[in-house]
């Protein structure tokens, strides 16, 4: 007998006959002999509508009773579907969040799940009753130690369920939705997205964090760190979904369950080069030439990185022209071909190098220094915490690549060893979690899985930061101390003054409401650095293409960039992890990039059936 925890959403349970459609399903799973947890949702919009009801009533109203309020919606879906279940013969037990044992740190409204006390519950399964439980919230130990209901934020029922199946060691955890599974993009915008049979929870963890809404990041999270088998599936038919791909079961650790060691890994890859090229021209289809040709040669290229950088006015009519800064590594045997190939592409370019025009140079003895975990960029103090340690080793860090499994530095090749004990005392890794250039990826693995867009982003740079060991530290704490994170970090190649007054500029996006908060965070900072200042740039879009195959399938950065180039879409920013590509575009052209970059991949229609062999239905 399997213990299964099934997961309903709002709309699957949003009126009476939907409950019972519910109901009908989980028993037929008990008729199966499945033991089962059933998570359930507020009823359709009752969050969206006691969330009114309190606005009307006060513009800021205090969390804790925000909490009290909005944690009801939930107890009446609980006690209805144990109701339906009851009429179909089923025993069953509702129970609230505090009821089934879900102990929650003490921060209103965003509160995160530090253990769940099964007894009672595991008592219930034994007797044989399925389990009903609102998800969405717990309790903590408010002051005095008194109880206060909390609620775990957008996703929290996602979260609740994948914690409780976690901490019961189930068997699955199946989340049941509107949508057939995990598709390959938002098939609002992409008509004819896909279903994927399989994912892994890297991959889903980067499309969760980039907008794809079918599975909050969080509860993604506890999946991988716990090695929870995940499944996605309509509430509307038997279909199988998508199964998310884990490691093996883990005990949870003493630290709390969703507060566990956010990095379980570094690596170090030696004998790195990199290649920066500045003062490139500023149009559709630059990068895809250049990292085309690249390709051509047999050149496989690691990270990339591109920033916008206003330039110098120029013709009768002052026009401000723009020039962007493109760097990127390989290994370093390749670099003198490297640079040749670059120089024919400027060339074709008709950008001259030189003073006053395009720049290029290459460094050999490299290294890049990565640390891999759940949700990294989704906490704002762990890339601080990285660049403080490193700082304080005296590391300078010569570019920084991020994404939302993945940070990762290139510094000096003599510095790299000192850069992985630094990650490992950061962090607390023992050997077994550090690895000396490991193999990028498992052959076989699609270059590309699915492909996201994220209109929610604001792009800002501090410019004219000093380039010495700290600043990208002293940045990021700055803004990790104000509760906000970073979803791309850029740090350019161009460099301004010399010797002691050599400086850099670095370029982030962040979540648009946090704009604001990220300038008054930064203003002591940079008041420390003459010269330095916060520019917010025009309003973007990023779009992102995701694939565990990336890093062994050469060429993958280069289609994307040449399928936007065809679209007429100019690329403002590039950022590039192992599993990610994410081009910042102009907001208006953020649907088309969406759907050039889903069809030039092949992952509309029956491309995607007849390269996997799936017969999933749209």
């Amino acid at each position: 007998m399997a213990l299964l925890v099934q997961k309903f959403g709002g709309t699957s349970v949003a009126d009476v006959a939907r409950i019972q459609a519910v109901a009908r399903r989980v028993a037929a799973s008990r008729e199966e002999g499945h033991e089962l947890v059933v998570v359930v949702s507020a009823m359709g919009h009752t969050t969206d509508e006691l969330t009114g009801l309190a606005r009307a009533i006060s513009a800021e109203p205090p969390q804790r009773e925000m909490d009290m309020l909005l944690a009801t919606g939930e107890q009446v879906s609980i006690a209805l579907l144990s109701m339906a279940l009851h009429a179909e013969g089923v025993p069953a037990v509702s129970m609230t969040g505090t009821q089934a044992g879900i102990v929650t740190e003490s921060a209103h409204g965003r509160a995160r799940i530090l253990e769940i006390r099964t007894e009672r519950l595991r008592r219930l399964l034994d007797d044989g009753h399925v389990v009903v439980v609102a998800g969405f919230q717990g309790t903590s130990s408010g002051q005095a130690g008194t109880p206060e209901i909390t609620t775990l934020g957008r996703g929290g029922s996602d979260t609740s369920a994948v914690a409780l199946a976690a901490a019961l060691g189930a068997e699955a955890c199946e989340i049941y939705t509107d949508v057939p599974g995990v598709l390959t993009t938002d098939p609002r915008k992409v008509a004819d997205a896909q279903l994927m049979e399989q994912v892994s929870c890297d991959e889903m963890l980067e499309l969760a964090s980039l907008g794809a809404a079918v599975l909050h990041p969080r509860a993604v999270e506890i999946a991988r760190n716990y090695g929870v088998p995940l499944v996605v599936r309509s509430s509307w038919s038997d279909a199988p979904g998508t199964r998310l791909t884990s490691g093996n079961p883990r005990p949870i650790g003493h630290e709390g369950l969703e507060l566990g060691k956010p990095v379980d890994g570094a690596d170090l890859e030696s004998r790195q080069g990199v290649v920066a090229l500045s003062h490139v021209p500023d149009r559709p289809g630059v990068a895809a030439q250049l990292f085309e040709a690249l390709g051509a040669a047999g050149l496989n290229v690691d990270l990339i990185v591109q920033a916008t950088h206003e330039g110098r006015a120029q013709g009768a009519s002052s026009q401000v022209a723009y020039t962007n800064d493109i760097a990127f590594t390989l290994a370093e045997d390749d670099l003198d071909q490297a640079q040749l190939v670059c120089r024919e592409v400027l060339a074709g370019l008709g950008a001259e190098l030189g003073e006053g025009g395009a720049q290029l140079c290459g460094e050999r003895g490299m290294a890049k220094l990565s640390i891999s975990g759940a949700g990294i960029m989704g906490r704002p103090g762990v890339a601080a915490r990285l660049f403080d340690t490193l700082a304080r080793y005296g590391i300078n860090l010569r570019l920084i690549a991020t994404s939302e499994v993945k940070v990762s530095c290139l510094v000096a090749g003599d510095q790299g060893a000192r850069a992985l004990r630094a990650a490992a005392e950061a962090f607390e890794l023992g050997d077994g979690q550090l690895r000396h250039d490991p193999q990028p990826c498992r052959l076989g693995d699609p270059a590309v899985r699915g492909v996201a867009l994220d209109r929610d982003q604001a792009q800002v740079a501090v410019r004219q930061v000093p380039d010495r060991p700290g600043t990208a530290a002293a940045v990021c704490r700055a803004l990790a101390d104000a509760g906000i994170s970073l979803d791309t970090i850029v740090q350019s190649e161009r460099t301004h003054g010399s010797g002691s007054q050599l400086s850099r500029d670095m370029s982030f996006t962040l979540k648009r409401d946090d704009r604001r908060h990220a300038e008054a965070a930064l203003a002591p900072l940079l008041r420390l650095w003459p010269g330095s200042r916060f520019e917010e740039g025009p309003a973007i879009a990023r779009v992102s293409a995701v694939g565990a195959g990336m890093p062994c399938t050469p060429g993958t950065a280069a289609r994307m960039f040449r399928c936007l180039a065809e679209a007429g879409i100019n690329i403002e920013m590039i950022a590039t992890s192992e599993i990610r590509t994410s081009c910042v575009v102009a907001e208006a052209d953020g649907v088309r990039a969406l759907q050039a970059v889903h069809a030039s991949f092949g992952l509309g229609g029956t491309a995607l059936h007849r390269a996997e062999g799936s017969e999933a239905p749209v």
